[in-house]
Protein backbone atom coordinates (compact mmCIF):
# COMPACT_ATOMS: atom_id res chain seq x y z
CA UNK A 1 0.00 0.00 0.00
CA UNK A 2 1.52 3.15 -1.14
CA UNK A 3 1.17 6.72 1.24
CA UNK A 4 -0.20 9.65 -0.26
CA UNK A 5 0.69 13.07 0.98
CA UNK A 6 -1.70 15.70 -0.07
CA UNK A 7 0.24 19.39 0.01
CA UNK A 8 -3.09 21.35 0.97
CA UNK A 9 -2.47 25.29 0.27
CA UNK A 10 -5.39 27.48 0.03
CA UNK A 11 -5.55 30.45 1.45
CA UNK A 12 -8.88 31.33 2.00
CA UNK A 13 -10.21 27.65 2.47
CA UNK A 14 -13.18 29.11 4.48
CA UNK A 15 -14.36 30.56 1.12
CA UNK A 16 -14.25 27.38 -1.33
CA UNK A 17 -16.73 24.55 -0.83
CA UNK A 18 -15.30 22.79 -3.66
CA UNK A 19 -11.68 22.55 -1.90
CA UNK A 20 -13.24 21.86 1.39
CA UNK A 21 -15.51 18.81 -0.11
CA UNK A 22 -12.42 17.32 -1.83
CA UNK A 23 -10.56 17.52 1.26
CA UNK A 24 -13.18 16.19 3.40
CA UNK A 25 -13.31 12.44 1.15
CA UNK A 26 -9.56 12.12 2.25
CA UNK A 27 -10.31 13.04 6.00
CA UNK A 28 -9.20 9.37 8.16
CA UNK A 29 -8.44 7.73 5.24
CA UNK A 30 -5.70 5.00 5.84
CA UNK A 31 -2.43 6.01 4.13
CA UNK A 32 -3.09 9.26 3.17
CA UNK A 33 -1.76 12.38 4.90
CA UNK A 34 -3.19 16.26 4.69
CA UNK A 35 -0.75 18.67 5.13
CA UNK A 36 -2.36 21.86 5.06
CA UNK A 37 0.25 24.73 4.59
CA UNK A 38 -1.56 27.70 5.58
CA UNK A 39 -3.36 26.20 8.66
CA UNK A 40 0.54 24.93 9.87
CA UNK A 41 2.15 27.99 8.66
CA UNK A 42 0.35 30.94 9.02
CA UNK A 43 3.40 33.14 9.40
CA UNK A 44 4.68 31.33 6.26
CA UNK A 45 7.98 30.53 8.71
CA UNK A 46 8.29 26.82 7.17
CA UNK A 47 9.73 24.34 8.84
CA UNK A 48 11.96 22.50 6.05
CA UNK A 49 13.12 19.61 8.21
CA UNK A 50 9.80 18.41 9.23
CA UNK A 51 8.04 19.11 5.05
CA UNK A 52 11.26 16.87 3.96
CA UNK A 53 10.72 14.33 6.55
CA UNK A 54 6.91 13.85 5.19
CA UNK A 55 8.11 13.39 1.58
CA UNK A 56 10.29 11.11 3.19
CA UNK A 57 7.44 9.21 4.40
CA UNK A 58 5.45 9.09 1.25
CA UNK A 59 5.53 7.52 -1.84
CA UNK A 60 2.47 10.25 -3.77
CA UNK A 61 2.64 13.62 -3.83
CA UNK A 62 -0.35 15.93 -4.59
CA UNK A 63 -0.25 19.35 -4.89
CA UNK A 64 -3.58 20.49 -4.07
CA UNK A 65 -4.66 24.56 -4.62
CA UNK A 66 -6.99 26.61 -6.04
CA UNK A 67 -5.27 28.02 -9.58
CA UNK A 68 -4.58 31.01 -8.41
CA UNK A 69 -2.98 33.66 -11.72
CA UNK A 70 -1.59 30.72 -13.54
CA UNK A 71 -0.03 29.12 -10.71
CA UNK A 72 -0.41 28.48 -7.47
CA UNK A 73 -0.90 30.56 -3.96
CA UNK A 74 2.23 32.02 -2.43
CA UNK A 75 2.88 29.87 0.30
CA UNK A 76 2.85 26.79 -2.05
CA UNK A 77 5.60 28.51 -4.03
CA UNK A 78 7.33 29.03 -0.83
CA UNK A 79 7.22 25.30 0.37
CA UNK A 80 8.70 24.56 -3.34
CA UNK A 81 11.68 27.47 -2.98
CA UNK A 82 12.55 25.67 0.45
CA UNK A 83 11.75 22.45 0.66
CA UNK A 84 13.24 21.02 -2.58
CA UNK A 85 16.55 22.47 -1.83
CA UNK A 86 19.69 21.39 -3.82
CA UNK A 87 21.12 18.20 -2.56
CA UNK A 88 18.11 16.79 -1.25
CA UNK A 89 15.69 16.95 -3.86
CA UNK A 90 18.00 17.66 -6.91
CA UNK A 91 21.45 17.77 -7.56
CA UNK A 92 24.06 15.43 -8.47
CA UNK A 93 23.82 13.00 -5.78
CA UNK A 94 20.52 13.63 -4.61
CA UNK A 95 17.96 11.08 -4.90
CA UNK A 96 15.64 11.16 -2.35
CA UNK A 97 12.24 11.71 -4.08
CA UNK A 98 13.16 9.68 -6.98
CA UNK A 99 10.65 7.21 -8.60
CA UNK A 100 7.99 9.30 -5.89
CA UNK A 101 4.88 10.07 -7.57
CA UNK A 102 3.64 13.65 -8.07
CA UNK A 103 0.66 15.02 -9.59
CA UNK A 104 -1.56 18.44 -8.73
CA UNK A 105 -5.14 18.67 -7.98
CA UNK A 106 -6.72 21.96 -8.91
CA UNK A 107 -9.70 24.34 -8.85
CA UNK A 108 -10.36 26.71 -11.69
CA UNK A 109 -12.81 29.79 -11.62
CA UNK A 110 -13.02 29.32 -15.56
CA UNK A 111 -14.86 26.88 -17.45
CA UNK A 112 -12.49 23.92 -18.96
CA UNK A 113 -13.57 26.07 -22.40
CA UNK A 114 -11.64 28.90 -21.54
CA UNK A 115 -8.80 26.75 -20.97
CA UNK A 116 -7.98 25.99 -25.04
CA UNK A 117 -6.75 27.83 -28.01
CA UNK A 118 -9.14 30.53 -28.70
CA UNK A 119 -10.51 30.39 -25.20
CA UNK A 120 -9.90 33.39 -22.41
CA UNK A 121 -7.01 32.00 -21.12
CA UNK A 122 -5.53 30.61 -24.19
CA UNK A 123 -3.97 27.38 -23.28
CA UNK A 124 -4.92 24.37 -21.84
CA UNK A 125 -4.14 24.14 -18.02
CA UNK A 126 -1.75 21.63 -17.91
CA UNK A 127 0.77 24.25 -20.30
CA UNK A 128 0.34 26.28 -17.06
CA UNK A 129 1.30 23.61 -15.10
CA UNK A 130 4.55 22.68 -16.82
CA UNK A 131 6.93 24.06 -14.20
CA UNK A 132 5.07 21.88 -11.70
CA UNK A 133 5.63 19.29 -13.97
CA UNK A 134 9.56 20.27 -14.70
CA UNK A 135 9.96 20.46 -10.65
CA UNK A 136 8.77 17.28 -10.71
CA UNK A 137 10.85 15.82 -13.25
CA UNK A 138 14.02 17.80 -11.33
CA UNK A 139 13.58 16.15 -8.34
CA UNK A 140 13.49 12.70 -10.46
CA UNK A 141 10.03 12.14 -9.85
CA UNK A 142 7.17 10.58 -11.91
CA UNK A 143 4.54 13.41 -12.70
CA UNK A 144 1.11 11.99 -13.57
CA UNK A 145 -1.49 14.33 -15.54
CA UNK A 146 -3.40 16.66 -13.28
CA UNK A 147 -6.78 16.28 -11.29
CA UNK A 148 -8.48 19.47 -12.45
CA UNK A 149 -12.22 20.97 -11.31
CA UNK A 150 -13.36 24.13 -13.88
CA UNK A 151 -15.82 26.25 -13.38
CA UNK A 152 -15.85 25.67 -8.93
CA UNK A 153 -18.38 28.70 -8.83
CA UNK A 154 -20.92 27.46 -11.10
CA UNK A 155 -20.85 23.93 -10.38
CA UNK A 156 -24.03 22.14 -8.91
CA UNK A 157 -23.83 20.15 -5.34
CA UNK A 158 -24.39 17.03 -7.83
CA UNK A 159 -21.29 18.01 -9.55
CA UNK A 160 -19.26 18.63 -6.49
CA UNK A 161 -20.41 15.21 -5.44
CA UNK A 162 -19.32 13.70 -8.58
CA UNK A 163 -16.07 15.53 -8.19
CA UNK A 164 -15.96 14.21 -4.70
CA UNK A 165 -16.30 11.00 -5.56
CA UNK A 166 -13.65 11.13 -8.74
CA UNK A 167 -11.45 12.32 -6.67
CA UNK A 168 -11.64 9.84 -3.70
CA UNK A 169 -10.96 6.75 -6.59
CA UNK A 170 -8.12 8.32 -7.98
CA UNK A 171 -6.47 8.55 -4.19
CA UNK A 172 -7.66 5.31 -3.65
CA UNK A 173 -6.11 4.20 -6.85
CA UNK A 174 -2.61 5.82 -6.05
CA UNK A 175 -2.57 4.45 -2.68
CA UNK A 176 -2.96 1.09 -4.73
CA UNK A 177 -0.10 1.74 -6.77
CA UNK A 178 -2.04 2.07 -10.20
CA UNK A 179 -0.76 4.85 -11.82
CA UNK A 180 -2.29 7.38 -14.06
CA UNK A 181 -0.80 8.42 -17.50
CA UNK A 182 2.36 10.73 -16.86
CA UNK A 183 2.36 14.08 -17.95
Amino acid sequence: MKKVLIIFAHPMEHKSRVNKELISVLDGMEHVTVNNLYERYPDFFIDVKYEQGLLLKHDVIIWHHPFYWYSAPALLKEWFDLVLEHGFAYGKDASALKGKMAMNCITTGGREASYAPGGLNRYPVEDYLLPFNQSAHLCKMKYLKPFVVHGVHLLTNEEIENYKNQYQQLVLGLRKGSNQSAG
